[in-house]
């Protein structure tokens, strides 16, 4: 593998973005600057196109410190560097982040309501997702013992509607502290999954949560 110095300077990653504008370079000419040096026997433009086969640049730039210096090439000091460069361009560009929390199983639920734990009433909130069951809202629906008076499957796919929901996410708690489902919760799931099929919005999963466990009616086949 040539060295970098041996490579002619025209299609060296800095003088080429000098000449050309840094719009002209490819991803890993842009991140061998950022690098500045190769490894033994690799030069640094290599070593930046072998990181980017193995990592995406959004996962790369998505990487805490501790992370992104344990990628062979670049190390400590040049994950600063990549860091830096990625936070300053933020703050330049006022770039807020704006990563979607995905749901993906019954802890992810847990993790977006686990403020139901501490109530003495019982809750009843809806996790709405898109395509990629990113959650994009959720809503408190109804306070007070449940009953399928109280639960209005209507009220819920409104909400659907409004957020251009895929699919949706039942959640409550039980503060008796007895997470097993009861046969108003089966007849109240029932009614919304039906409700669901109808509107064209998945039901994915509801969630009981109580102080120390979860009942996830998806793990147990009851949806």
């Amino acid at each position: 593998m040539p060295k970098i110095k041996d490579i002619p300077k025209i299609d060296r990653p800095r003088e080429k973005l000098i000449a050309k504008g840094s719009q002209n370079l490819k991803d890993e000419e842009l991140l061998a600057i950022l690098l500045g040096t190769g490894i033994k026997g690799r030069n640094v433009i290599e070593v930046a196109k072998q990181i980017l086969q193995k990592y995406s640049k959004k996962k790369l730039l998505k990487m805490q410190y501790v992370d992104l210096a344990k990628i062979k090439g670049i190390g400590p000091a040049k994950a600063c560097i990549i860091l830096s460069a990625l936070e300053l361009t933020k703050r330049a560009l006022d770039i807020q982040e704006e990563t979607l929390p995905k749901i993906e199983s019954a802890q992810d639920v847990l993790a977006q309501a686990v403020y139901l734990r501490d109530k003495t009433r019982e809750h009843f909130m809806v996790i709405y997702l898109n395509a990629r069951n990113e959650m994009i809202f959720k809503k408190p629906m109804f306070i007070g013992t449940l009953n399928a008076s109280l639960v209005h499957p209507r009220e819920i796919f409104q909400e659907a509607l409004k957020q251009n929901s895929a699919s949706v996410i039942l959640v409550h708690n039980h503060p008796s502290g007895d997470c097993e489902p009861s046969e108003e919760d089966l007849l109240i799931t029932k009614r919304i999954v039906d409700a669901g099929k109808t509107m064209g919005i998945d039901v994915l999963d509801h969630v009981i949560i109580t102080r120390g466990k979860i009942y996830s009616f998806k793990d147990n086949n009851l949806i």
